[in-house]
């Protein structure tokens, strides 16, 4: 378990700055998560045009067309926004940083039985945090195994310089993106139970398992952050906020874009 005040070990951080990511286990309370269950059981029922557009035809055969990622939530939803902005979380980030985290986006998975993946990729090739890093805080809101759709890390990639992806495939991940570990190194899965809370670096190469299956979800309520001495961003995350939910902005990077950019074809089993 986390320690009460939340402050990191000199083996924690080593973790992060080798192997480029660190689990805490229990972070969030039970309280929280049934607060944040809630929130996104009444979202996943409705249209929120721009966050959140499910198809609603019964007939459909992907179910990530009826349970896409919730995208930005922070900017319609209260609650998400207290989350993304976690005392908890942010007091981890701040230690990993050395400086002030802001906070850059917040998403939520259902990921359904059946859902494909998200092939391997980066995510400072979308943030473009520059100089500096972004960080993800990615949170399961349910047990997380290999079975219903783990997250995958490459581990020591943090390092790794940003690629240029390659095109996935279709059949198992959702997104286009795919970026080949470099020679010698595997993707592994990361176990985890519901409160337990995955930080990793921005360049780290990571992805997830398809759900295979047929009744259990696999949600996870994502956020990324910047540091603050960072200059530049990309457009699609301003504005940033401190922990008291006052904005900063920041350059905007000119390339870069939403996390991951989804196949547009219609899915065929």
């Amino acid at each position: 378990m986390v320690n009460h005040h939340h402050v990191l070990t000199e083996e924690q951080k080593r973790q992060f700055e080798t192997e480029g990511y660190l689990i805490l286990q229990g972070l969030f309370m039970e309280n929280e998560l049934v607060e944040i269950d809630h929130t996104f059981e009444d979202i996943s029922n409705q249209t929120i045009p721009g966050f959140f557009e499910p198809d609603l035809n019964p007939e459909i055969n992907d179910p990530l067309k009826r349970y896409p990622r919730v995208m930005h939530p922070h900017r319609f939803s209260e609650t998400a926004k207290k989350y993304m902005l976690h005392q908890r979380v942010l007091n981890v980030l701040n230690q990993l940083y050395g400086e002030e985290a802001l906070a850059a986006q917040s998403m939520f998975y259902y990921k359904p039985p059946g859902a494909r993946g998200q092939a391997l990729h980066q995510d400072n090739f979308y943030l473009k945090v520059e100089p500096g890093n972004c960080i993800a805080a990615w949170t399961a809101m349910d047990p997380t195994d290999q079975e219903n759709g783990a997250l995958l890390v490459v581990p020591k990639t943090s390092e790794h310089e940003i690629e240029c992806p390659e095109l996935s495939d279709a059949k198992e991940s959702f997104t286009t993106h795919y970026v080949k570990p470099p020679h010698g190194k595997k993707a592994v899965p990361i176990e985890m139970d519901r409160g337990d809370v995955l930080f990793f670096n921005g360049n780290l190469i990571h992805g997830s398992y398809r759900n295979k299956t047929k009744d259990r979800f696999r949600r996870s309520f994502i956020c990324h952050y910047a540091n603050s001495s960072a200059t530049h961003i990309s457009s699609h995350y301003h504005p940033l906020f401190r922990a008291d939910g006052t904005t900063v902005e920041k350059e905007a990077n000119p390339d870069g874009g939403p996390c991951g950019v989804e196949y547009d074809v219609p899915y065929v089993h």
